[in-house]
């Protein structure tokens, strides 16, 4: 069963071996190049004294994650840090600004600004392997998003979902305007709202 979860919620998590051995701890979320999903993480050392490591890890290597720590078979899953960011740079022909969209203002096809992006929401399959997708942000709303929600949202923070592709500049996200019809306030039922938004954007019914 697919999972979502903030990645805010995995900065700090331990690494852990298959075997019980307590690594490493997460300190950021690598993005790929254009922002569509986790390419793997920089690490820092355990313990509140301890400075970043020079290895990183990569989604590839990652055998699960869950709310307590992020699962390797073992420390050879680490590589250098440098090889990771690069790889993610590499990952796709898009020259979005990736991952560093925290800040970012989002806008819509039509000119609408919905906020800014506060957090990432990912969502992830243990079972399957398979990538850690980037399916929506969270926002700090703008007064005309909280305006407009069909629900009349007052929230000062909603869940706003992602597209299969979207436009990264270095200083927003670019989003069709009908995103604005599936906001949420709920990560619960978030995972409902992305499926049901981008089967309107593939014209399903």
């Amino acid at each position: 069963m697919s999972r979502l979860m903030r990645t805010s919620e995995i900065a700090s998590l331990p690494v852990v071996t298959l075997a019980g051995d307590d690594v490493a701890q997460v300190k950021d979320v690598v993005f790929s190049a254009d922002g569509g999903a986790v390419a793997g993480f920089t690490l820092a050392g355990r313990g509140l004294l301890s400075g970043p490591l020079k290895q990183g890890l990569s989604w590839s290597n990652v055998v699960g994650l869950g709310p307590d720590a992020v699962m390797i078979a073992d420390d050879g899953a680490l590589e250098p840090v440098d090889t990771v960011v690069a790889a993610a740079a590499s990952s796709s022909a898009g020259a979005g600004s990736g991952g560093n969209v925290l800040g970012d203002r989002v806008l819509t096809d039509t000119g609408s600004d919905l906020g800014k992006v506060s957090d990432v929401v990912i969502e992830y399959d243990n079972a399957d392997g398979g990538p850690c997708d980037v399916v929506g942000y969270e926002i700090e709303a703008s007064d005309a998003l909280k305006a407009s929600s069909s629900k009349g949202n007052k929230h000062t923070r909603l869940l706003l979902p992602l597209p299969d592709t979207l436009a990264v500049s270095s200083e927003h996200v670019m989003v069709p305007s009908s995103a604005e019809g599936f906001v949420s306030d709920d990560l619960a039922g978030f995972g409902a709202a992305v499926q049901a938004f981008r089967t309107q954007l593939r014209g399903g019914s």
